[in-house]
């Protein structure tokens, strides 16, 4: 189990941090992904052998806010 910490812009409310949630826990291979407002940031904890990074940046663009690979 890998896990990788992405910043994510766009965030303004609990509604926000649920949407994010559950579009990366959609993700096949995600075991959690813990998303914190106040820091603005996802923590995902994944099986590598069936996603990488750059699917779950895609999958934070999906619900419509804006993942910071390079700040994480």
């Amino acid at each position: 189990m890998k896990h990788v910490r992405i910043k994510v812009n766009g965030m303004t409310c609990g509604g926000c941090v649920s949407s994010v949630r559950r579009a990366l826990e959609k993700v096949e291979g995600v075991e959690s992904a813990v998303v914190d407002l106040k820091e603005a940031s996802a923590e995902i904890f994944f099986d590598d052998t069936f996603v990488d990074p750059r699917s779950l940046a895609r999958a934070v663009e999906g619900a419509g806010y804006q993942p910071d690979m390079t700040s994480a």
